[in-house]
């Protein structure tokens, strides 16, 4: 299943706050991308949980329509995909390798992004809201692209046949990941999710994370530290585990029994 029933899609724009989008055009593409980082956190409650996060639409559908939660890269840009399928745009999944502190890439298939496509716009857009804090709107696949957003400037290069996506904040140029726009299938990202969830040296099963954008930022669960920015300024405080489920629904909408 690549696409997601009526229901399901009414279900899905009703939690991203948006009402029937119309035509593909680029303008909602926008829209559905902001929205969803301000709507649906980043997550990786269930490896904390001990419940393991299957790559199936419909697994996938049921945990985040039906109860409420977000999802890791695998998970959000998989119904992302299947939504944008269903409201007219074409797209493929892309195998993405995400940089380590010293800028070396991880593995293929380390993190999934997606490439859209629509006969109401030219070109192809880099699309990903399942990074984190990485890029509110799509970015048109143009090598040397450099948006600012906010208190960061964003940019794309390409390099033969592999491209890179680089943030600068304010500290330098730092490629975040790299990645081809070979289309790839769900399943052969099977093996490295199962890693990201059990391997003790994946930074998921090394710490408890949960972060949404904010109209002036973004509010972010960090083991038992609250990070909220605003206008660029940072703001922390401990929780101690009474104060994490409350923050969990208060904040970011997550029921963590569900």
């Amino acid at each position: 299943m690549n696409n997601l029933t009526p229901e399901q899609v009414i279900t899905y724009l009703r939690r991203l706050g948006i009402k029937a989008p119309g035509p593909p055009t680029l303008a909602t593409l926008n829209a559905l991308h902001v929205a969803h980082q301000q709507r649906l956190p980043f997550e990786n409650l269930d490896i904390h949980l001990g419940r393991p996060i299957i790559l199936n639409l419909s697994e996938i559908a049921g945990k985040v329509l039906n109860s409420g939660r977000g999802g890791y890269c695998y998970e959000l840009n998989t119904l992302f995909a299947a939504l944008l399928r269903s409201l007219g745009y074409g797209v493929e999944l892309l195998s993405a390798r995400v940089m380590g502190p010293t800028g070396t890439p991880g593995p293929e298939f380390d993190h999934l992004a997606l490439r859209v496509t629509s006969p109401e716009f030219s070109g192809a857009y880099l699309v990903d809201v399942g990074f984190g804090d990485a890029f509110l709107e799509p970015l048109p696949l143009q090598n040397g692209f450099t948006r600012q957003q906010g208190q960061k400037i964003l940019r794309l290069e390409q390099h033969g046949e592999r491209w890179t996506y680089l943030e600068d904040r304010g500290e330098g140029v730092q490629p975040q990941y790299d990645f081809t726009l070979t289309p790839r299938q769900l399943d052969e990202f099977k093996e490295m999710n199962h890693w990201q969830q059990t391997a003790p040296e994946s930074h998921f099963t090394q710490n408890r994370i949960c972060s949404i954008a904010t109209l002036t930022g973004r509010i972010s669960l960090s083991g038992n530290r609250l990070i909220t920015t605003e206008h660029g300024v940072r703001y922390e405080q401990t929780l101690n585990d009474n104060e994490i489920d409350d923050v969990l629904n208060q904040s970011f909408g997550v029921v963590t029994f569900l």
